[in-house]
């Protein structure tokens, strides 16, 4: 019996450090991310001037200037140019796709040309990871010579995201462990010299070692197996102790579980503990067995 309380102790021990190895994965993995994703949005901001870059050579214009992208939503950018220019649908298009192939952060976007001065939508189109899903109309016609912005729009994606969601999910896994924690720790239990099984079971003395229970100067042996049954009781005084806890615990190692055998040998266990009122194992109804010590 020692050996199995050692054992689990043991196995304790190793969920706890497993536990705690794991939630500090999680934190180093969501600052890895976030660090790496930091690298690619500075990547995509590139490939988007880039494109401006491209779209003005293709307009014959190689001189004038690119303006800083500007990140006008989450995940939305515009490229803005210093000269009007004109521009075909077809290679926007092509230009848009063969770079932005390159951005690892998402495959989909949504791409919209606006007319300054007017302010409304002179040209669009949609990209998806699954082709079938693309929207590109009208590549065949020539935009003329006007101030333009392109806006961008790429779709949100769990790598964009991934420090909040784990970051979120922290407390979480604090409330787990906490629980976790409270269903392992060790029950208190009432003690001479736990070392040596010996158990303080109201005013009974229960010496596992030696198979007896004592009250004054009565003694009263126990079976081995009664003397399985009662210790793990005394390990959890006054809890419930499953019926399928005590069936797996006792006749596991036999490979034969009978369950009419519990009930005899609560019966027995009760019938030898009656020279102690206040000491009695109850049946908790559905759920299994208590040990219960009064005062």
């Amino acid at each position: 019996m020692d050996f199995r309380q050692n054992l689990l102790s043991g196995k304790r021990k190793y969920l706890f450090g497993l536990m705690a190895l794991s939630v500090t994965l999680i934190i180093c993995a969501a600052f890895n991310a976030t660090g790496n994703n930091d690298f690619d949005i500075a990547r995509r901001e590139v490939l988007l001037r880039q494109i401006g870059h491209e779209i003005l050579l293709q307009s014959g214009d190689s001189t004038s200037l690119v303006l800083p992208v500007k990140k006008i939503a989450e995940n939305e950018y515009r490229i803005m140019f210093a000269n009007n220019f004109a521009f075909r649908p077809g290679l926007l298009v092509n230009t848009t796709q063969r770079l932005l192939a390159k951005d690892p952060l998402t495959p989909d976007y949504v791409v919209n040309v606006i007319n300054c001065g007017k302010a409304g939508v002179v040209y669009g189109f949609a990209i998806s990871k699954n082709k079938k899903d693309d929207i590109v109309t009208c590549k065949g016609r020539i935009q003329p010579k006007a101030c333009y912005m392109i806006n961008i729009k790429f779709k949100t994606t769990g790598i964009a995201t991934n420090k909040g969601y784990l970051l979120a999910s922290l407390p979480f896994l604090a409330f787990v462990g906490f629980i976790f924690l409270k269903s392992v720790k060790p029950h208190k239990v009432s003690t001479n010299n736990q070392a040596a099984n010996i158990f303080n079971l109201g005013s009974v003395l229960f010496d596992a070692k030696n198979r007896k229970l004592s009250l004054n100067e009565n003694t009263i042996d126990l079976t081995a197996t009664e003397t399985r049954v009662l210790l793990i009781f005394a390990l959890s005084p006054n809890e419930t102790i499953a019926r399928s806890r005590l069936q797996k615990e006792i006749w596991e190692d036999e490979g034969v579980i009978v369950g009419r055998s519990l009930d005899m040998f609560i019966s027995k266990l009760r019938k030898k503990l009656e020279f102690d009122p206040n000491l009695k194992i109850v049946v908790i109804r559905g759920k299994g067995y208590k040990l219960e010590i009064g005062a």
